[in-house]
């Protein structure tokens, strides 16, 4: 697609060709003076040409119609007068007339370009729909946007390598991993590295809390964790580990991230789901 216009109107075409790429539709917006001095190059046989023109008689545009029409491009204009040469000129004729401007003086364009940009937008939704558009198609276009993220950016992204410990760890060996690590929690594995349980931060210090009478001697990781914990996997969406960490009646802050066969492959902490912009 092909959007043309001057001055206003070639303010609403950039708008317009704009959304149509971000929504599955190839665009380029072209002004008419370039087009007559070079830029004509841009179009070939398989475009088709918008062209914007509240008069319909837009002397850049009306000049650009016989390199359009030796090219077999088909037009679609959108006007404000539909007897106007582009009218007549254009394949399809899309009338975006309005009886009087918002300016008091009925002279500058503002609810004709508004109308302009609202037909624009109505194509690019028709052809979004028509595309079957879906929202992780629209992510691709979107990369650094919100929804971007949130439909492409997945565990594995921003997992940790997995701090682990024996279920039979001291208390201190479970302490120094916590400090040597640095992410608030370990996974608690078997011997073949499959999660048992989750010591954090929270669990160490209820821990002492519990046996303060009787002292830390003999405590181990597998008395301090909280079994079955919550989990992720590495091919999960971050936005989805998201919610599974803040839906829920008490909040957790770390999940651990299992394979398949429920071998610890990471710990994911919720400081890094929010650092990266979900």
């Amino acid at each position: 697609m092909v959007v043309v216009g001057v001055g206003k109107s070639g303010v609403i075409a950039q708008k317009i060709a704009q959304t149509l790429t971000s929504t599955g539709t190839v665009a380029i917006f072209l002004h008419p003076s370039d087009a007559l001095h070079g830029s004509l190059g841009m179009i070939t046989t398989g475009d088709v040409v918008i062209a914007l023109s509240n008069s319909g008689e837009t002397e850049e545009i009306i000049a650009l119609l016989p390199a359009l029409k030796a090219r077999q491009v088909p037009i679609i204009s959108i006007v404000g007068n539909t007897y106007s040469t582009l009218a007549r000129q254009s394949d399809a004729v899309l009338d975006a007339s309005v009886d009087q401007e918002a300016c008091p003086l009925n002279l500058a364009p503002t609810t004709s370009t508004t109308v302009a940009l609202a037909i624009g937008d109505a194509i690019a939704m028709t052809l979004m729909e028509s595309r079957g558009l879906t929202p992780e198609d629209f992510a691709v276009n979107h990369p650094g946007g919100r929804l971007g993220k949130r439909l492409t950016v997945r565990v594995s992204d921003l997992m940790h390598e997995s701090p682990n410990v024996s279920a039979a760890s001291g208390w201190l060996d479970v302490v120094k991993s916590i400090s040597k690590n640095s992410l608030g929690a370990v996974n608690v594995v078997d011997q073949d590295n499959r999660l048992v349980g989750i010591v954090t931060d929270g669990d160490l210090r209820r821990t002492i809390e519990r046996v303060a009478e009787t002292g830390l001697d003999g405590l181990t990781a597998e008395q301090m964790m909280t079994s079955g914990p919550v989990t992720a996997t590495a091919e999960m969406l971050a936005y989805d580990a998201l919610q599974l960490m803040e839906n829920r009646p008490s909040q957790i802050s770390v999940l651990p991230v299992i394979d398949s066969n429920g071998r610890c492959v990471g710990l994911l902490r919720l400081h890094d789901i929010v650092r990266s912009g979900l």
